[in-house]
């Protein structure tokens, strides 16, 4: 991946040299419950069971329309809050990690530009071990995550290892998606779609609340690819094997291929971000064609 063409964003805050822990507290919970108060969207680890029903369910006859064309783009009411006081980074690491969202904001930028709009831009947090967020406490175990009520998105940079040592996905351009993946979330919070799900939380049945998370995830991996097409038409980004390396990592963090790992088995009913295939398939959906249009997972038929 030449990621080094992109220009590299301002909107990082390494706390990297900061000890993790304290924090807002509590939010983020034990085992699997659907939270309350604070709200986050993640990408998904190993440990899927720590996670799981944390995405919050809607009706997606309330949705239809959003997606309809480039002019119903148009931010949703948020909470602003001041630009957290972080350093610069300087690794390697932290370059590429700015340089792939200086990538996500040029992109949705223009596109929100198209559809009369104008693109807030998040922020990201490199972190280690736990850091305060206004969903909770963050936790590297839970692997990189967005927070609706501060706009940003938080990563601690070890889930890289895990990725490429337990899950089999290496690659700079399999990290660069899933931060493109997180970016996707404050995309849908920007679209109103994640204060839709918020207001529908609790109205439908478990089940149903799984199967709605899911094609919220599968939207993010479809804005993911869009990033992917339009980024590399501006500046060349990808190279031989990098689609290959995305690919491989949708494939990796599929729900039932995370259920097969950690328990030996596979529970549909419980999936809360899609299949291999279908995190493969949404992504490709959104390298190919570049358009948000071709998103709308929520109307979609077939996943």
């Amino acid at each position: 991946m030449k990621w080094e063409n992109n220009r590299q964003s301002d909107q990082v805050d390494d706390r990297r040299s900061s000890s993790g822990g304290g924090g807002l507290g509590g939010m983020f919970g034990g085992g699997g419950g659907r939270r309350t108060g604070g709200r986050s969207l993640g990408l998904g680890t190993i440990v899927i069971a720590l996670v799981a029903g944390w995405i919050f369910g809607i009706n997606p006859m309330t949705i239809l329309g959003v997606l309809g064309g480039a002019g119903d783009i148009a931010p949703s009411a948020q909470v602003q809050t001041a630009p957290g006081a972080g350093e610069k980074p300087t690794d390697e690491m932290g370059q590429f990690t700015a340089a792939v969202l200086g990538g996500t904001e040029d992109v949705w930028t223009q596109l929100f530009q198209q559809g009369g709009a104008q693109y807030q831009k998040p922020r990201l947090v490199l972190f280690r071990g736990a850091t305060p967020t206004a969903c909770g406490t963050g936790q590297s175990a839970m692997g990189p995550f967005y927070c609706p009520g501060d706009q940003k998105v938080y990563i601690d940079l070890s889930f890289y290892d895990t990725l490429r040592r337990q899950l089999g996905a290496p690659g700079d351009f399999a990290q660069a998606y899933v931060i493109a993946h997180e970016v996707g979330h404050h995309v849908q919070n920007l679209l109103g779609i994640t204060t839709k799900m918020d207001q529908a939380r609790g109205r439908v049945g478990e089940r149903e609340y799984n199967a709605l998370s899911v094609r919220l995830e599968l939207q993010a991996d479809c804005f993911a690819g869009i990033w992917a097409h339009h980024n590399d038409k501006s500046t060349g980004i990808i190279e031989p094997g990098d689609v290959e390396e995305a690919m491989n990592a949708a494939a990796a963090i599929g729900d039932d291929a995370l259920q097969r790992k950690s328990q030996g088995m596979v529970v549909p009913d419980s999936f809360t971000h899609g299949t291999s295939d279908q995190r493969q398939r949404w992504f490709n959906t959104g390298l190919k064609t570049g358009q948000v249009q071709a998103c709308d997972t929520f109307n979609a038929r077939s996943l």
